[in-house]
């Protein structure tokens, strides 16, 4: 799956955390208000400018990215590794 469209990550808007349509409200805040009891009908009141569909992209997205995981780039110290195995090759 990737990121639904009206999910945005820009460093610009909220430090880079994924947002709703690019607007400061963040899947966080939706996530958070949702664990925490509030209905869709809340939240909608409490941010009015939300459309219904935001806050199951939000779920949707938390759910998504739940499950990701990342994986580590190789250290720094692997790097000389393989720079000496391509000198004993003549490369």
């Amino acid at each position: 799956m990737m990121v639904p469209k009206p999910i945005t990550l820009d460093p610009a808007v909220m430090g880079g955390k994924p947002c709703i349509r690019g607007i400061r409200v963040t899947v966080g805040t939706i996530v958070g208000l949702m664990a925490s009891g509030h209905s869709h009908e809340e939240i909608l009141e409490a941010y009015p400018y939300l459309e219904p569909e935001d806050i199951n992209d939000a779920l949707a997205y938390a759910a998504w990215r739940s499950e990701e995981f990342e994986v580590p780039l190789a250290s720094p110290s692997c790097v000389p590794l393989v720079v000496r195995l391509f000198s004993l090759h003549g490369n």
